[in-house]
């Protein structure tokens, strides 16, 4: 199977696309912020809608239809202890969207003990608002029996509530496909034992047990055997270069600590939320093969320059993108945003506005604005900017006499028009009549207002500019097992 990213709503692709018993190692991280208020997710969805819902939360878990019909296959379908467990917990949660996100996590947990092979494992990293929800469900799914560890991982954070103890820890559920015969091998994840430690063994200890010699104690000469909680990793600071704009980006370190002890070189990892694509480039790192399942077309471009940006010459699948001027269109008829999306990351532009996991998508705070291309063309190192704007429907010269606008207002260098729809004349003419942008550095002119069509972006049209910069922030180059950084080749 080759490495494969999926976009699309992971439960249908998990049932047509990924085969039972075919993989080693899952891992995910289901969308669900512990740092907004929680109130919301226990009202019920009959009664008026709360202004302080979680606005990526609430796009993917509602008690809607689709909550209820899943809820149903769950009770009549699935495993008889699954479906009363889940019976139980709506009778006492009741309807609402915590109950939403443990009936599709349940419907989805199914899916991945069914891809599981039985010497594979599986690591669920939540927070401690549902972490004892899903461990329920986790025992329901895979059996109290294959529980393994409830792993903690702490941190230190900003920001201390008045009325308790501040926040600084994750959970990952880290649960065996069947008992006793799931991979783990603790020495590439040891640490270093402690100083007081080293110096008591480093003289005869006898270990004498009920008048029997066992001989003499020594200390693993690899180090100390991981143990449940995680201390010596940090999040990844707002600043640091390795962030890549990604609310709920975890540390690389984080997820080797997971891959690399429980799977092997070749092994296969799946992460079926794969978000910015932390578990994805790590178990490029370590040469496992990998599956990536997201939903929105923002997180699979973002997974791909990352992917392509650390491991130069990489080879890989995409299933789920348009590949043709129909599945385009339909794309822009059933989700505009995820269109809008789409169509940015084929000029490699970084969207603005709107949240990731969002459907309420909107227009970038300087108006009129879907991305932004940034580049650096003369000695002074003052970044330029490529405006791009989107249209998936109807278009006209009035669109581009305010991309125009825009342009002007924002001292961009270049603006970009991206149509579904094939422009006309008076587009076109309006287009020239902007005139050019000239380039200190590479002088050379470039149309200042450009007109690309999605046929065109599909059959290998770009922006004509100078060199980009910074469309998204690099993610840093993968290392060599010398320890000798790859070049780019950028």
């Amino acid at each position: 199977m080759p490495n494969t990213l999926y976009y699309g709503d992971n439960l249908p692709i998990l049932r047509q696309h990924v085969a039972d018993e075919s993989v080693d190692l899952v891992y995910l991280d289901p969308p669900f912020n512990s740092n907004r208020s929680y109130n919301v997710l226990f009202k019920d969805e009959g009664g008026q809608e709360s202004a302080a819902q979680i606005e990526a939360f609430a796009d993917a878990w509602h008690w809607d239809a689709v909550a209820e019909r899943t809820y149903q296959e769950l009770v009549t379908e699935a495993p008889a202890h699954v479906g009363q467990m889940i019976g139980a917990l709506r009778q006492f949660i009741g309807s609402n969207q915590m109950m939403a996100y443990l009936v599709m996590m349940a419907a989805r947990l199914v899916e991945l003990h069914r891809v599981l092979k039985e010497t594979g494992s599986l690591y669920l990293h939540c927070d401690p608002t549902a972490s004892h929800y899903l461990k329920v469900l986790m025992d329901a799914v895979f059996g109290a029996t294959t529980f393994l560890n409830e792993i903690i991982w702490y941190y230190r954070g900003a920001g201390v509530p008045h009325d308790a103890r501040a926040h600084r820890h994750d959970v990952l559920l880290h649960y065996a496909k069947s008992a006793g015969k799931q991979y783990f091998d603790p020495d590439p994840i040891r640490r270093p034992y402690a100083q007081a430690t080293t110096e008591r063994f480093s003289h005869y200890i006898g270990n004498v047990r009920g008048g029997r010699d066992f001989g003499v104690q020594k200390l693993n000469p690899k180090g100390k055997h991981p143990d449940d909680v995680i201390i010596d990793i940090q999040p990844i600071a707002p600043s640091a270069r390795a962030r890549l704009g990604y609310p709920t980006q975890k540390p690389e370190e984080l997820l080797t600590e997971v891959i690399a002890a429980s799977s092997r070189e070749g092994d296969i990892v799946l992460d079926p939320f794969c978000g910015c694509g932390t578990a994805i480039v790590v178990a490029e790192r370590l040469k496992r093969r990998w599956i990536g399942i997201d939903i929105t077309h923002l997180a699979i471009s973002l997974i791909r320059y990352r992917l392509e940006s650390s491991f130069p010459g990489i080879q890989f699948e995409t299933v789920g993108e348009p590949e043709d001027l129909g599945s385009a269109r339909q794309l822009a008829q059933d989700d505009p945003y995820q269109f809008q999306w789409w169509a940015l990351s084929l000029l490699r532009a970084k969207p603005l506005g709107g949240q990731v996991g969002s459907k309420k998508g909107k227009k970038g705070a300087d108006r009129g604005i879907d991305g932004v291309i940034n580049f650096i063309d003369d000695a002074s190192g003052k970044p330029k900017r490529v405006l791009v704007q989107v249209k998936g429907g109807g278009v006209k010269s009035g669109d581009i006499r305010d991309l125009h606008g825009v342009i002007d207002r924002e001292q961009a260098a270049i603006g970009v028009f991206v149509t579904l729809e094939p422009p006309s004349g008076p587009m076109k003419t309006e287009a020239v009549s902007a005139g050019f942008y000239h380039s200190p550095g590479w002088n050379q002119d470039y149309p200042r207002l450009q007109i690309l069509t999605i046929a065109e972006l599909l059959a290998g049209a770009k922006v004509a500019m100078p060199p980009a910069h910074g469309t998204f922030r690099e993610a840093p180059r993968a290392q060599q097992e010398d320890g000798q950084q790859m070049e780019l080749g950028m």
